[in-house]
């Protein structure tokens, strides 16, 4: 069986043009769109730029957008597509795009060293070792199955239609921040950073990273709600601020 593929191909040298190319190529059962993607460069188009390393959906690596959803190209299976249809393949909208499919992601990292960092309490125990309830343990293992593909910073609206990149951190750093600010061991006070230099005002809790996300992290309910909740807590409850007068 053939299928068509409509792949973003850019033009060398000139940033941020391009348009979209039509392959032909065969497909078998168990195929994913990265394998289509594959064949399609061995046998057609050689200089087809595109990211990928494990291809069992772990590294992160072949983020894309596929038919206009954020997705990993090797956990898309082409028998959840209507191949009647051109599959249209396209790179992540929000970053920088370098060449077809890859795009500069680098703009994460740059954005998670503003995050303050790790800070312990002093060692429960004279051999260095802390305590932990275990609900605490579970709680902060959630947020360590991110495999920064970085979809869920891709199809948020505040980065993708708005460009709030300076002032916001977006999805994925928040689960990084909650993280660090659930994690019973931590004494660092993220709270005024949250609110001021990350921008967590600006999400409006749409649920569109949770949906995209391939780990199946509960961004929004886990994460993000429980973070507005502290800044709401520290900086707009009546009560908690008439509290801080008296103290």
């Amino acid at each position: 069986m053939k299928a068509t593929f409509k792949i973003w191909r850019s033009d060398p040298g000139t940033q941020g043009s391009g348009g979209y190319q039509d392959y032909s190529t065969e497909i078998s059962e168990g195929m994913v769109v990265l394998d289509a993607v594959h064949r399609i460069q061995a046998e057609q188009a050689q200089d087809l730029a595109v990211r990928w390393n494990c291809k069992a959906g772990k590294c992160g690596s072949c983020s894309a957008e596929i038919n206009g959803r954020p997705k990993l190209m090797c956990m898309c299976r082409l028998n959840t597509l209507d191949l009647n249809e051109p599959v249209t393949v396209e790179p992540m909208r929000t970053f920088p795009l370098i060449k077809d499919l890859v795009t500069d992601v680098s703009w994460n990292f740059r954005k998670k060293k503003t995050i303050q960092k790790f800070t312990p309490r002093p060692a429960d125990a004279a051999d260095g070792t802390w305590r932990m309830a275990q609900r605490d343990i579970d709680r902060v293992q959630e947020y360590r199955k991110c495999i920064e593909c970085f979809l869920c910073q891709d199809v948020c609206h505040v980065l993708r239609d708005h460009g709030k990149h300076e002032e916001f951190i977006g999805p994925r750093l928040l689960v990084y921040a909650a993280a660090l600010e659930t994690n019973p061991i931590d004494t660092a006070d993220r709270v005024p950073a949250l609110k001021e230099q990350h921008g967590i005002g600006f999400c409006n809790i749409t649920k569109c990273c949770t949906k995209v996300c391939p780990e199946h992290i509960h961004i929004t309910d886990n994460a993000i709600i429980p973070l507005k909740e502290r800044v709401v807590d520290r900086f707009y409850d009546p009560v908690a601020r008439l509290l801080r007068v008296f103290q």
